[in-house]
């Protein structure tokens, strides 16, 4: 019986360590567009060991949103293909997903980015680098 008690205890007190050692990390990105295009918004997300959760917000768009996503490994300025898909809709926006290692490592190195579509821009309309916060 008090070898059972011992074993309950190490287990739960190695998950509750566990569970502590998740660190919590923010990210955010300022959106814009390409020069002359009116656009802006904002993201910000939260990673919790590899539960992601984020939040877009967006205004001056040419048009509706047709597509969004958060594309990666990119270095700023560069194009990558889509890492994880969003739903689009009106702004603000919001979802959660789990990541896998090689996503959270790029996006711990700023490797990814988040590009809002619409019709007059299919190839994106306003984007920002995604980073870690200090």
């Amino acid at each position: 019986m008090r070898h059972n008690l011992f074993a309950a205890i190490v287990v739960g007190g190695l998950m509750i360590a566990g569970a502590a050692s998740a660190q919590m990390v923010h990210y955010s990105a300022t959106l814009k567009g390409a020069e002359g295009v009116a656009g802006s918004g904002a993201v910000q997300a939260m990673l919790m060991g590899h539960d992601f959760s984020y939040s877009a917000t967006y205004s001056g768009l040419t048009g509706p949103v047709v597509a969004a996503h958060f594309h990666g490994p990119a270095a700023p300025g560069a194009n990558a293909k889509p890492s994880l898909p969003v739903t689009a809709g009106p702004s603000p926006i919001s979802g959660k997903a789990t990541l896998t290692d090689a996503q959270i490592a790029d996006l711990n190195n700023g490797m990814w980015y988040f590009n809002v579509h619409t019709a007059a821009n299919p190839g994106g309309e306003i984007r920002g680098q995604v980073m870690p916060q200090k």
